[in-house]
């Protein structure tokens, strides 16, 4: 079977005429190319009609499924009605959606609208600078928390590149890409996930204005928190002084309502939200306390962070976040349990699969979210991933299930995302073309 489109070579090949690379975002090359033309529910179909069953799902902003009817006619109606980019005044829109998220979200009090998950982080950081007066911040290898120089480090490296596990300790710093000052400012602390030590460790050393992470670490899967980890954030933050940031960009609106900190029970200073927010539109929210929000509107100027946006609170995304959050509010007592119950067919499914072929592997899953590593037990930061994960057989298999028509996006340990769209017919067709990817690759 040839696993290589010549059309979507061909297209590539254009756009790379115009465009470095040939996409606008780098994360987006993938080998062998393929080039989707339409999105539909729970299937991609490529520029030569192959379908697939999509679990990429533009690294997992559609919760509801790809072009969700109830989604798209709001956005319609928004334009119909003459709303427009005002850029000046209060938008009703913006205030219904803030209102909404500030009603039932435990951990939103007040929320700003950005376009962006980078926007919205780095926003997130330059306030908590503003309310404490420090400025180093700690973050989480192996977690990406957005392209901007204060966090454009540590993302996935080489043991070579940062050393052994340290703890208590902290690694040196990678930036993730060249031309960025991370190395220059000498104010970022990476740690390892799970590691409630070295967050210690760090704040005896240095004044810390904010540690950010993902509450389940899903850049490199799905690295679930151990018992009392993110609790001991919570209490380290309220011990040292800093402010605790969730980017629940990932988790937030997929696992709940209120994102992964409504089921751990553990509210965060700030928490920044995108992707299933607006089901596929670009919105991003900075939200929390009011006593650290106000900042942003803080009477003295020389103790407020600068927020401004052309296209903050655009009422396209907005509207698609209003109909999305109205839809979960409305469908959430039946939607989560479905997802968890499609989550659950489809980790068993998986596990029984590589049981059956003597695969040393495991599932690691948070509701809709999951992942396979080949590895015995699920990893519990980064070190533990890169020393036990067979990465050649993960993209391999990943390969081999694209060429069987389903999408798993051929990145190795990158988290899998399941939609209200899909069905048990959905994961059943998975798990048989999972079976024969498993039965072909380990038979060699």
């Amino acid at each position: 079977m040839n696993d290589i489109s010549d059309s979507a070579a061909a297209l590539l090949a254009h756009n790379s005429a115009f465009i470095p690379g040939g996409v606008s975002s780098i994360n987006r090359i993938i080998d062998p190319p393929i080039a989707f033309a339409k999105a539909e529910g729970a299937y991609l179909w490529d520029i030569d009609g192959k379908r697939y069953v999509d679990y990429h799902a533009a690294f997992a902003p559609y919760l509801l499924g790809h072009n969700f009817a109830p989604i798209n006619e709001a956005v319609i109606n928004v334009l119909r009605n003459g709303e427009s980019l005002f850029g000046a005044g209060p938008s009703r829109l913006e205030g219904h959606l803030a209102q909404l998220l500030c009603q039932n979200i435990a951990a939103v009090e007040r929320a700003c609208l950005l376009n962006t998950g980078s926007e919205a982080t780095a926003l997130a950081i330059k306030l908590s600078r503003a309310v404490t007066g420090r400025q180093h911040i700690i973050v989480i290898q192996g977690g990406y928390n957005g392209n901007h120089d204060e966090v454009a480090c540590n993302v996935f490296n080489t043991l070579s590149e940062i050393g052994p596990r340290v703890s208590p300790g902290e690694y040196p710093l990678r930036p993730i890409g060249a031309g960025t000052t991370v190395l220059d400012q000498h104010l970022v602390h990476a740690i390892n996930f799970n590691d409630l030590e070295s967050v210690q460790y760090v704040c005896r050393r240095y004044p810390i204005a904010a540690l950010i992470t993902e509450p389940v670490l899903q850049n490199i899967g799905v690295v679930r928190p151990q018992a009392g980890y993110l609790a001991g954030l919570r209490a380290l933050a309220d011990e040292f002084g800093f402010l605790l940031i969730f980017d629940e960009v990932k988790t937030g609106f997929r696992h709940a309502l209120g994102g992964y900190s409504e089921l751990a029970a553990v509210t965060p200073d700030l928490v920044v939200y995108g992707k299933a927010i607006a089901n596929g539109f670009p919105l991003a929210v900075l939200g929390g306390a009011c006593r650290y929000m106000d900042y942003l509107a803080h009477p003295e100027p020389a103790r407020r962070p600068f927020v401004a946006g052309t296209y903050n609170g655009h009422p396209v995304a907005v509207s698609a976040a209003i109909a999305t959050l109205e839809y979960l509010l409305a469908n959430r007592t039946e939607l989560y349990p479905r997802l968890e119950q499609l989550g659950q067919m489809i980790e068993t499914g998986m596990r029984e699969i590589f049981a059956a072929h003597g695969v040393p592997a495991c599932v690691a899953r948070q509701g809709s979210a999951f992942t396979f590593y080949l590895m015995p037990e699920t990893p519990v930061d980064f070190h533990d991933l890169m020393l036990r994960h067979d990465f050649a057989r993960d993209l391999q298999l990943r390969r081999a299930l694209n060429a069987l028509g389903v999408f798993f996006v051929p990145v190795t340990t990158k988290q899998c995302s399941i939609s209200a769209a899909h069905t048990r017919a959905d994961i059943e067709f998975t798990l048989t073309q999972c079976d024969r990817a498993v039965s072909r690759i380990w038979a060699h």
